[in-house]
């Protein structure tokens, strides 16, 4: 039976996970949880799992939770704030720790559990993007695995299974294009939060569900593809493939072409993470190519998604910047989601912002440089906001 912590428990990857838990209770057991700041829903996983140890990040709410548990016998470890969600990370037993926390937040619980020796469930990939020039190498000197947990980068994984080191030639990203991916561009202008938190395929918390509207998501994918697997930014592309059935394709150096496939359900990638390099029976619906239908592909349209070439260029730049385009995008697409600033201002914020980091941008970045970075554009996407009608221009980094 493998021990198993959840970072990000009440949010959409943590719930899966946990029924993923329920359903093969005889494979995995919860040693720790941490959530954010829903105390009803950590309180019941708390009742239902018996974790050893859980957090929540919000400190005020810590007082509702131990009320709301008062009766379980034994009782948990109970603990608050970012640091609280740290120990969770790296406490006890527990072989492996899912990274399910939302942007640049699971980075330092991730870090913690490296450095406690625990293999990683990849499930925030700000973590990468952010702060790959620090993970690496943790990841190598403690000798852990750090294995994708997201749809993306787990089909490329389970596709690499067997390919030899040098047989890689290209990544195609599949995108489901979003919200938008059937609107005309000019449209977009009026765009609300409510459109753009309906997407076509897949169930994901509201930030992730924006930055797929404006495919930064699939941007930021290609960052942490780069880091995962090695590949020179040119090799590695985005397609649009409405129906996200292909989650993610290779290229090898014969031209061969390897895809995994599957429904859209996080289930899959997330149970491959924590039972890897083993497959475990399920009886989810299998896969039916005839009632899937057609599979279609499409370039994406660089106009409508204009974060994409944004993050291309900002991985190119490496160093501080990509910390610096993710913290900026989080902001942003928080102002969106507040309604404080339109859809379209999102790219145009993040564009400004990075532009203003490129004569700071570090090379070689520690941890305190990353986390500085991190706070410097959030604050700056505020600056920002105040100049959006001046600046519209496409960044161009060297």
């Amino acid at each position: 039976m493998k021990a198993i912590t959840l970072v990000g428990s009440t949010g959409s990857i943590g719930t899966q996970t946990l029924d993923i838990v329920t359903q093969y209770p005889d494979q995995f057991r919860i040693v720790g949880l941490a959530a954010g700041n829903n105390v009803e829903m950590l309180a019941a996983q708390i009742r239902q799992f018996r974790p050893e140890i859980a957090a929540i990040c919000s400190e005020d709410k810590l007082p509702a939770l131990k009320e709301a548990i008062i009766d379980l016998d034994p009782q948990p470890i109970l603990l608050a704030g970012e640091a609280g969600v740290i120990e969770v990370a790296r406490y006890g037993d527990a072989q492996t720790v899912v990274t399910g926390i939302v942007g640049c937040a699971g980075l330092l619980p991730t870090i913690a559990a490296i450095e406690a020796g625990k293999d990683i469930a990849l499930a925030n990939k700000e973590t990468l993007i952010a702060g790959a020039p620090v993970v690496l190498p943790l990841v190598e000197k403690h000798g852990v695995k750090l294995l994708p947990a997201d749809s993306e980068h787990s089909a490329i994984f389970q596709c690499l299974q067997g390919v030899p080191k040098a047989g890689l030639r290209k990544i195609l990203l599949t995108a489901s294009g979003g919200a938008f991916r059937d609107w005309d561009v000019e449209k977009l202008a009026d765009v609300t939060v409510a459109d753009a938190l309906k997407h076509p395929n897949w169930s994901m918390g509201r930030k992730i569900t924006v930055d797929s509207a404006t495919l930064m998501n699939k941007g930021l994918e290609v960052i942490e593809a780069h880091f995962l697997f090695g590949l020179d930014y040119d090799n590695i592309e985005i397609v649009i493939h409405p129906q996200s059935i292909i989650h993610s394709l290779i290229e090898l150096q014969d031209t061969s072409v390897l895809a995994q496939l599957g429904w859209p359900d996080m289930r899959l990638p997330l149970l491959y993470a924590l039972s890897w390099p083993d497959r475990i029976y399920t009886n989810w619906e299998r896969l039916d190519l005839v009632k899937a239908g057609n599979l279609t592909f499409r370039e994406p349209d660089h106009q409508k998604y204009p974060c994409m070439q944004l993050a291309y260029a900002v991985g190119k730049a490496g160093g501080s910047m990509p910390a610096v385009l993710n913290a900026a995008n989080e902001q942003a697409v928080a102002l969106f989601l507040s309604e404080k600033i339109q859809f379209l201002d999102i790219p145009r914020c993040i564009q400004w912002v990075c532009d203003r980091h490129q004569n700071d941008n570090r090379a070689n970045p520690s941890l305190d440089d990353i986390l500085t970075a991190d706070k410097w554009a959030r604050q700056e996407v505020l600056t920002a906001t105040e100049k959006l009608e001046t600046h519209s221009r496409i960044i161009s980094l060297r």
